[in-house]
């Protein structure tokens, strides 16, 4: 698993988003399933919980992601990734 590097000039929550991204990108989180929970997240990368929310917030923007209420946060399905539009 990647750390987080607190002295890097790049904010925890891009390294973050940044991780998640990569691990969508290799199929390490395969199409269309559940992003790690936040609580997961903070436990995983030892975050505040407002920095792994940010993080996914960011994926979803980008289109990395997309949110179900009440469910989670899903990855796209590879056709639908940013990289491959």
């Amino acid at each position: 698993m990647s750390t987080l590097n607190p002295d890097a000039p790049e904010p925890l929550y891009e390294q973050l988003a940044t991780i998640l991204r990569e691990r969508i990108r290799t199929g390490e989180i395969p199409p269309r399933r559940a992003l790690p929970s936040n609580r997961r997240l903070t436990l995983d990368y030892g975050v505040a919980r407002g920095t792994a929310l940010h993080a996914v917030a960011i994926l979803v923007e980008e289109g990395w992601a997309y949110s179900v209420p009440g469910r989670g946060v899903f990855s796209v399905a590879d056709n639908d990734r940013p990289d491959r539009r």
